[in-house]
């Protein structure tokens, strides 16, 4: 059991109240009600996995974060964990299409992923197009005066961040996700 706050109002902190939520019955909202949670984005990678963890109220990416490992069982392990830290209710998976926007064997190796991560945790998994999102974040801590060296521990957990920040714009605009 996990406890997940409530409010009746958006960004309103006097009328958050606290309601008992088991992950499993998923509870909507009356209307005018606002749940608060928490979403990990994960940018898949071969030898690292970048993650970005949401505020409770999803507007931000408030905490990163990044798995160095090569065996996908060891990601999801760390995965589950993080998940149980930090209350996250949902998923959002990096889906790396070609720049021309087919599937290759990068998209596919994330499709599968999605699903180990799917059961594994009993989350909704999105699957978010990632295009440039790596190339967008060597750019960011390049202008931020990072070597190469001081980039590669954190490229991927900004990358993630990026896919976050872009799944949380789309959301709250109300788009497709």
């Amino acid at each position: 059991m996990k406890e997940i706050l409530r409010s009746s109002a958006p960004f309103s902190v006097a009328m958050v109240t606290k309601i008992v939520y088991d992950g499993f019955d998923n509870e909507i909202p009356a209307e005018g009600e606002v749940f608060l949670m928490k979403i990990m984005a994960i940018d898949y990678g071969d030898a690292h996995t970048g993650i970005a963890i949401s505020d409770l109220m999803c507007t931000l990416a408030g905490y990163t974060t990044v798995i160095n490992s090569r065996k996908a069982e060891v990601v999801v392990q760390e995965v589950q964990r993080l998940i149980a830290e930090h209350g996250v209710t949902e998923l959002v998976l990096g889906y790396p299409k070609n720049m021309d926007g087919t599937l290759g064997p990068r998209a596919e190796k994330a499709a599968a992923f999605s699903e180990v991560l799917r059961e594994a945790t009993g989350l909704q998994v999105t699957l978010w197009d990632e295009r440039r999102t790596t190339i967008d974040a060597h750019n960011i801590l390049m202008a931020g005066g990072k070597n190469a060296k001081q980039r590669k521990k954190t490229v991927d957990a900004v990358a993630a961040a990026l896919m976050l920040e872009g799944f949380l714009t789309r959301r709250k605009l109300g788009g497709n996700v």
